[in-house]
């Protein structure tokens, strides 16, 4: 490597990470001003994002979606479905998924690269051509394992914070208030201390007051979710609004079946406990024991038994 592609590399990569921090600061400022106008509470109207226009206006990003795979609509939709699992809904949000994707499969290798022209021992030859397709795999690889990790991170939040929402919902209905008012009163009140659900509540609750209908509000609440009983508890709203039954009633009853649910699962992982323990059982504790138990035997046996042995085999 010469001395001017290590400038040019250099170069690159300052370039990159000055848009970087440019790009943060401008988010943080826009974090900022939204937690300004709102006073620094939480509140249902803080998100200026909960319903999102579906076009993407930005010319490049419009150029890149037309000249990506994301061209063809069964992908993109594939993809925005996935990231929207994950907590990206922004229209956007594919195409920077591939730009990050592209991004971090050139940069890897270019950076790794540039690196080996300041080590005393550089790597070279064929060590260095398979370095670089690993770290090139990486990074292709790399944003669909973080986005699949963020999906079932945020599946399990949602299901561990989904029973204390509810139990919070069955008392806001069995007090007077109606569905729709019981939904933005709970995401309210559990903004801090449940932010996931709380977020789905509240852009429920924007759905509701946007004029779409109860049935399909919810049915994009247990799409987004991806959690069985989320999807229960909406099967259960919608069921409970065709047949004309008591709202309240239905949610006590599934309330009791939520928290029995949490009780066998404990349950569960506590008699999981001694299956799991006979592994370190067997593998660490077992051959240490057995040595214990067997060394005098074998130190017996090997100074007395061996050498008469040995003396036999001799005479």
């Amino acid at each position: 490597m010469t001395i001017l592609d290590g400038l040019i590399l250099a170069a690159a990569f300052i370039i990159a990470t000055l848009a970087t921090m440019l790009f943060c600061q401008a988010v943080q400022q826009r974090l900022a001003v939204g937690r300004r106008l709102t006073g620094g509470r939480p509140s249902i109207a803080a998100g200026g994002d909960r319903l999102l226009k579906k076009v993407m206006t930005h010319p490049i990003l419009t150029w890149i979606e037309r000249s990506s795979s994301l061209s063809n609509t069964k992908e993109r939709t594939k993809l925005a479905r996935d990231l929207a699992h994950a907590g990206f809904e922004h229209p956007s949000a594919p195409v920077w998924y591939v730009i990050a994707r592209f991004g971090l499969a050139i940069a890897l290798p270019l950076l790794f690269i540039f690196t080996q022209h300041f080590l005393a021992k550089p790597v070279t030859g064929p060590r260095l051509i398979i370095f670089s397709l690993a770290l090139c795999t990486a990074g292709l690889l790399g944003p669909r394992f973080f986005i699949r990790h963020r999906a079932t991170s945020r599946r399990q939040r949602l299901e561990n914070e989904f029973p204390d929402a509810l139990d919070l919902l069955v008392v806001c209905v069995e007090s007077g208030l109606g569905l729709e008012s019981a939904f933005l009163r709970v995401g309210a009140e559990i903004a801090r201390s449940h932010p996931f659900i709380a977020d789905e509540f509240a852009r429920l609750s924007q759905q509701l007051r946007a004029g779409r209908s109860r049935a399909d509000a919810l049915r994009t609440l247990g799409e987004r979710s991806e959690s069985a009983p989320i999807r229960s508890f909406v099967a259960l709203l919608i069921q409970t609004d065709t047949l004309g039954t008591s709202v309240g009633q239905s949610l006590r009853v599934y309330s009791k079946e939520m928290r029995e649910t949490r009780l066998l699962i404990a349950e569960e992982k506590a008699l999981r406990i001694p299956v799991l323990l006979t592994v370190p059982l067997v593998a660490c504790i077992l051959p240490v024991i057995i040595t214990a138990l067997l060394l005098p035997a074998i130190i017996d046996v090997v100074h007395n038994l061996f050498p008469i042995l040995l003396h036999k085999q001799v005479h």
